[in-house]
């Protein structure tokens, strides 16, 4: 039987998050927040099935993930700003790899329609 698990979560300065080491983590990278200088090194971090950007036309530039989370941190000044959001997904385990990432980036193209 299938069990599916969705949850958003806010990426908020005020707990001390950023979303430049957010993303960095999520996709198992290295980014470098350019608002404090830190360097996110998750590269060497397992379990990264994959990994896109899905972006709306128009904003080609933010397909580097680099330019996209540091251009979302320097948008927001206050301190206790919420920078991003995660969706967190659980997909059933019955589905394939390819069948998964399909799922996945058909939710990602829906959010960037709605919302742009």
């Amino acid at each position: 039987m299938a069990i599916c698990h969705f949850d958003v979560k806010a990426v908020s300065r005020a707990t001390g998050r950023s979303a430049v080491a957010a993303a960095a983590y999520r996709t198992g990278e290295t980014l470098t927040n350019d608002r404090d200088g830190v360097t996110h090194d998750y590269a060497k971090r397992t379990g990264v099935d994959g990994k896109f950007v899905v972006v709306p036309s128009g904003c080609e530039w933010a397909a580097d993930r680099s330019k996209l989370w540091n251009a979302a941190e320097a948008a927001e000044r206050r301190k206790d700003a919420k920078v991003a959001r995660e969706y967190v997904v659980a997909i059933p385990h019955e589905l394939d790899a390819p069948a998964r990432e399909a799922l996945v980036r058909g939710f990602a193209e829906a959010i960037v329609e709605r919302f742009g």
